[in-house]
């Protein structure tokens, strides 16, 4: 099987091409400017320019993709982005260069897009992986060389602006001669930006902030390094430094984000990030120590997007994954349009140093979230596995239990328990007991059934028998609220004065009697003779 270098090598030519003219051209005019003494803010105000419009090119781009073809659409992308930079030698108004920009990362956007689903569609899925990690490298080469190439040029004249051309005329030639079949035109993908945000938060806050890490550093990095008093050279090999370091750093970033969970490494990255940007940031770090702190920042900072987007597919299902790619392009969009404009005027009213500054309180923001949302999950979790029903349920004897237990119950509402019983008759004892008794077996229903016979005499007794105040708890035991007691008209009042005097005592002997008949319907059942 043929290498995938070879068997795309003109898809990847043009994409060495271009990134490197595009590469020198953000750091080419950053430099401009800053030279210039331009304020910060205008520094800025380029980059998001630039990535607003690698926005709108992701709508422009399927467009002209499906209506013109892919080998059209790049080659009228590359000639727009041609002319819009090199008007930049035309003017030196900054409110037209930022109109340049946002032209340029439309057409760039129309031209990645060309060239990224050419590759998804005729690579064989035996080799997709490797595809698109050559496809990666390539990119990354191209932009450390399009820095290299800048310190030629230490005067910043308008030799730079030509080679750009130069460049982006040159990308067209390997695709236009390519012998490849052209891929059939795509359909846009489906943005759910909120479905996935409440899916995968962790994912998304992180390409966010990750975006307006990599928008600010890439657009205002070159300032602050002129700003320490690099010359143009040493600007270049302080921007190849740290993209260097970022693509040597995925590979083994990768490797251990499949032993780690990713979640879990996200927070650690964005901490050791958050606390090597506030040392570059308060610290006067030059020559040797800022190329190495700017290397460690390109390891950390450049990995954060990779680790975001494979804990977001992790999430999420197959068929769902082509609006999760859309959803996650449209927020780093997001998030590098608005953080070189947050950035730089931070570093305006605070100085250059405090890029990093700015980068400092992004990581907090995001290991803060990163903390919150992992916490709530895990609670999330433990509350469902606390409330999953279960087949068994722990309960005593039939003969050990109360009434009172439906109170302890937690399935039972607690208003329920107090309606039916807290306001229950006081009288319900006999018949609660009697109910308690009976389902145990045929004895216990025939002692039952023989303390009731009594009961039922001794009341009807009482009817024609003046009652002794001895007697009242006793027969309380077994009477039932309704029994009519028509005792001799001497003793109705006194005795009736007993019987109501004397509650606590008929309670504790109905809970005696109730006992007793439980103790002898256990010893029936246990004798020979009720088995």
């Amino acid at each position: 099987m043929a290498s995938p270098f070879r068997s795309f090598s003109s898809l990847f030519s043009s994409t060495l091409i271009m990134v490197l003219g595009s590469g020198l051209l953000t750091t080419y005019l950053a430099l401009s400017l800053s030279r210039d003494g331009v304020e910060q803010l205008w520094i800025g105000g380029m980059m998001s320019a630039y990535y607003f419009g690698l926005v709108v090119g992701s709508k422009v781009g399927h467009k002209l993709i499906a209506r013109v073809g892919h080998i059209r659409t790049f080659v009228a992308s590359a000639g727009i982005v041609t002319a819009s930079a090199l008007c930049h030698a035309l003017t030196d108004v900054l409110s037209i260069w930022l109109l340049l920009r946002l032209i340029v990362g439309t057409g760039m956007m129309c031209m990645y897009m060309v060239l990224e689903s050419w590759l998804n569609e005729q690579a064989d899925s035996s080799q997709r992986g490797s595809v698109f990690a050559g496809y990666m490298i390539v990119s990354y080469m191209g932009m450390v060389a399009g820095q290299t190439v800048l310190s030629f040029f230490p005067e910043l004249g308008l030799q730079p602006l030509l080679l750009i051309g130069i460049c982006y005329a040159l990308c067209i030639v390997p695709i236009a001669l390519t012998r490849r079949i052209h891929p059939q035109p795509m359909h846009p993908a489906p943005l759910k930006i909120l479905p996935f945000w409440r899916k995968v938060p962790q994912s998304l806050t992180t390409i966010l902030i990750a975006g307006g890490i990599s928008g600010s550093f890439y657009g205002l990095a070159p300032a602050f390094a002129a700003s320490n008093g690099m010359g143009t050279a040493e600007v270049a090999s302080f921007m190849s430094a740290t993209i260097l370091a970022g693509l040597l750093a995925q590979w083994p970033m990768g490797k251990l984000s499949d032993r780690i969970p990713r979640s879990r490494l996200l927070r650690f990255n964005s901490a050791l990030l958050g606390i090597l940007v506030l040392v570059i940031a308060l610290l006067p770090l030059k020559g040797l120590a800022l190329l190495i702190a700017t290397f460690c920042f390109g390891i950390l900072a450049f990995t954060l997007y990779p680790l975001a987007t494979a804990l977001a597919n992790q999430n999420i299902e197959q068929p769902e994954r082509v609006a999760l790619s859309a959803t996650i392009l449209l927020t780093f969009g997001i998030g590098a349009t608005l953080g070189p404009l947050v950035a730089s005027f931070i570093m305006q009213m605070l100085g250059n140093a405090m890029l990093y500054g700015y980068m400092a309180i992004c990581c907090l923001i995001l290991f803060l979230r990163l903390t919150q949302v992992n916490y709530n999950q895990k609670m999330v979790k433990r509350l469902l596995a606390q409330q999953q029903p279960s087949d068994y349920q722990l309960a005593s004897g039939d003969l050990v239990s109360s009434p009172l237990a439906a109170a302890l119950d937690p399935r039972v509402d607690e208003q329920l328990v107090k309606e039916q019983m807290l306001d229950e008759p006081a009288t319900s004892n006999t018949s609660q007991h009697t109910a308690e008794a009976g389902p145990v077996d045929d004895a216990a229903d025939n002692v039952a059934s023989d303390i009731t016979t009594a009961a039922a005499a001794t009341t009807v007794e009482t009817t024609t028998t003046p009652l002794a105040p001895s007697d009242s708890a006793d027969i309380a035991a077994v009477e039932t609220p309704h029994t009519i007691v028509t005792p001799d008209t001497a003793t109705a009042e006194p005795e009736s004065k007993d019987i109501k005097a004397a509650p606590d005592a008929a309670d504790q002997a109905t809970a005696q009697d109730s006992q007793s008949l439980l103790e002898r319907a256990a010893a029936q059942r246990k004798s020979p003779t009720a088995e």
